[in-house]
């Protein structure tokens, strides 16, 4: 689907770590395209961090869920501290991941964000803020979506393509044989092979 699409000869896939790193190289593979990964952190209420208020992204890119903050009562002190942390583990990741390999350019150029499936989209908003302002194009690829949540980023991107759009959608997991968490080595191995094949 992503390799038919016009205009994308001059892209880069972004993987959103760290699920989405295994989906983005394959579509970078079969549209021959360079792969990077874009490293995204929740920002999980403090005594439920599964619950997202809110996401950051590489770059100091930041989306929060004003509606959540205000039901949830977050006062500003535990937003800042969760910020604090998520930050930190991301510049960790990032050094972790890449070792010292630098990032692919996105100037000018059709971005391909790619994540292993849409929920909620918090981390997928996120990441089209991250690379928004450089990009000359952006485009959303997932294997499979929320409703709600691929019209709503149809929204901020240029373009969203998501092959399952299940209704109603009551987990990502659900549509994979195997949705075991991808590992740090995997992201490494990963961006490992683009280094070492040209053709990435």
């Amino acid at each position: 689907m992503v390799a038919k699409l016009p205009d994308i000869a001059d892209g880069v896939v972004l993987g959103l770590v760290r699920g989405g790193v295994p989906v983005a190289f394959e579509v970078a593979k079969a549209c021959g395209l360079p792969f990077d990964i874009l490293v995204v952190r929740k920002l999980g209420v403090p005594w439920q961090p599964e619950l997202a208020m809110g996401a950051i992204a590489s770059g100091d890119a930041m989306v929060l869920n004003e509606d959540l903050l205000r039901s949830c009562r977050i006062s500003g002190g535990q937003l800042d501290k969760v910020i604090q942390q998520e930050r930190t583990e991301l510049h960790r990741r990032e050094e972790l991941y890449r070792q010292g390999y630098p990032a692919v350019p996105i100037e000018g150029r059709a971005v391909i964000l790619v994540d292993d499936g849409l929920a909620t989209g918090a981390s997928m908003r996120v990441a089209i803020r991250a690379v928004r302002a450089e990009a000359r194009r952006v485009i959303v690829a997932v294997p499979v979506g929320a409703k709600s949540t691929c019209e709503e980023l149809k929204g901020m991107a240029d373009e969203v393509v998501c092959a399952l759009i299940p209704e109603p959608l009551e987990a990502v997991g659900q549509f994979y044989r195997n949705f075991l968490p991808t590992s740090d080595e995997e992201v490494r191995e990963l961006l490992k092979r683009r280094q070492e094949d040209p053709a990435l």
